[in-house]
Order: C-alpha cells, then sequence, then structure tokens
C-alpha cells in the first residue's frame, strides 16, 4: 500500500492543502509543510512553479510569478524536501505541468522524486490517454500518478478512476482555480459512478474555501482540497503566513471531520 493510500486510511475525511512552492521563498514553503502536517492534513500538496500555469486563476498566478522571480527552480525544491523529510513524513504531491517535468528529464525527475520522499505527482496537462509515458516512470519508481476527474469528463469517469492510483483529484467546478461562493456541480453522482469501479479515495477540490464548503464536499466524498484560498493568505502575511495557514488548516481538518 501506497503512504499516500495509508494516509486517506488514516484519515476517513481528509484535508489536502495545496501551496506554491517557493512562495514567498523556499524556507517559508518548508516551515509551511511542517505546520499543516502538525495541523492535520493529510495529504500536501505542491506546485512546482511555472510561467505559463494554464488551469490556474489569478492568485496562483500570482504565486508562481513570486516564487519565480524569489529563484526558485526544481533542484531547490528537491533539495528543500529533502530537508522537510528530516522533520515530517506526510505524503507529499507534486502538482506540475508535464513541462517542468519534460525539461527536467521525465526520469531523472522520477528518480529525484522517489529519493527525496514525494509521493505523487498530478499533472493537469496531461491528458488521460497520454499519460503513458509518464505511468511507466512513474511506477519504475514507486510514485503515484494522481488522476483528475472533472465535470465533463462524463462517460470518460470510470475509465480514468479504474486505473487510478493514490487518490482520485476530482474537479468541483469548470474553468480555471479559485474561490468560488457556491459549487453546483453534482459532486455525489460522480462520485457514485467512479465507486462502481473504484475504492480509491476521491477528494474534492476547485473554489472552496470556507469550513462549510469543505464540510459539504468532504461529506459527499472522501475529503477536500483547498490551494487559492491558502495561497491568499500567503499572499497576505508573507513569511509570517506559518502561523495563520496553521489555525486555517486545522479548522478545516475539523470542518472535513464534521466537529
Amino acid at each position: 500500500m501506497s503512504k499516500i493510500a495509508e494516509a486517506f486510511q488514516k484519515h476517513p475525511k481528509a484535508f489536502v492543502p495545496f501551496i506554491t512552492s517557493g512562495d514567498p521563498d523556499l524556507a517559508t514553503t518548508q516551515k509551511l509543510i511542517v505546520a499543516m502536517a502538525e495541523a492535520g492534513a493529510t495529504v500536501v500538496e505542491l506546485g512546482i512553479p511555472f510561467s505559463d500555469p494554464v488551469a490556474e486563476g489569478e492568485v496562483i498566478q500570482r504565486a508562481n510569478i513570486r516564487a519565480l522571480k524569489a529563484g526558485c527552480t526544481t533542484d531547490k525544491i528537491f533539495a528543500m524536501i529533502k530537508e522537510v523529510r528530516k522533520e515530517t513524513d506526510v505524503p507529499l504531491v507534486f502538482l506540475t505541468y508535464i513541462n517542468p517535468i519534460f525539461t527536467y528529464g521525465t526520469d531523472k525527475f522520477y528518480a529525484k522524486c522517489a529519493e527525496v520522499g514525494v509521493d505523487g505527482t498530478i499533472i493537469p496537462d496531461i491528458p488521460f490517454e497520454e499519460k503513458g509515458e509518464v505511468l511507466g516512470v512513474c511506477k519504475k519508481y514507486g510514485v503515484d500518478l494522481i488522476s483528475l476527474i472533472a465535470p465533463t469528463s462524463k462517460d470518460r469517469i470510470q475509465m480514468i478512476a479504474r486505473e487510478a492510483m493514490g487518490y482520485i483529484y476530482l474537479v468541483s467546478s469548470l474553468g480555471v482555480t479559485g474561490v468560488r461562493r457556491e459549487i453546483t456541480t453534482d459532486i455525489g453522482a460522480i462520485v457514485k459512478e467512479i465507486r462502481k469501479v473504484s475504492s480509491k479515495p476521491v477528494a474534492v477540490g476547485f473554489g472552496i474555501a470556507t469550513p462549510e464548503q469543505a464540510a459539504k464536499m468532504a461529506a459527499l466524498s472522501d475529503g477536500a482540497i483547498v490551494g487559492s484560498a491558502i495561497v491568499k493568505i500567503i499572499e497576505q502575511h508573507g513569511q509570517d503566513a506559518v502561523a495563520p495557514v496553521r489555525r486555517y488548516v486545522a479548522a478545516m481538518v475539523q470542518a472535513v471531520a464534521g466537529k
């Protein structure tokens, strides 16, 4: 059983925070990962900053720009994770576009993931039908390739779910990432479709910001993923973001657990 699968077993209702690596700097990212793990995060998703993040709304785009300006590189992120692993064994998942992986070298990238302790990757711009070459390398190094299922996946839902590794990232709404006032997608119906072919945990992301929204999504699935709302706190507080992010994550962990 992968470390990610174990983490979801320990947390029947999961909370998965996302932050952009290197925003505002890698020393703060390291502290944030540890603080979020201590606050009860099931898994931590880390963005690799990229100059053209197509799935991201303005909040995360700005975080990418800040991180790149601060000199963040993939190698520096790997070095930071090596340090993080001295403090916490919380599962870590890279959310990255395919370009940084190809540029780094696919085999070299996943070998490094395995070496420093990255447990999975999510690649939003690689279609299910084209994941073959990456999947082989993931399996070689024991890194989960996390699948995304969107409301538009329809007849592909079961096809994607059947082959899922780690957990399934269920995209709650169409468009780019960002906070939404309400989520109108029938999450329950999509989860039901997934459950017909897969027992992998399903976590819902995109547009969740409040404890109420997180609790609602977790009630329909296995957990909630939040990015933009956390990145906003980091944007506001910079290097002083660790304490407010810890408080936010702790509140969301309570909310998804129904407390």
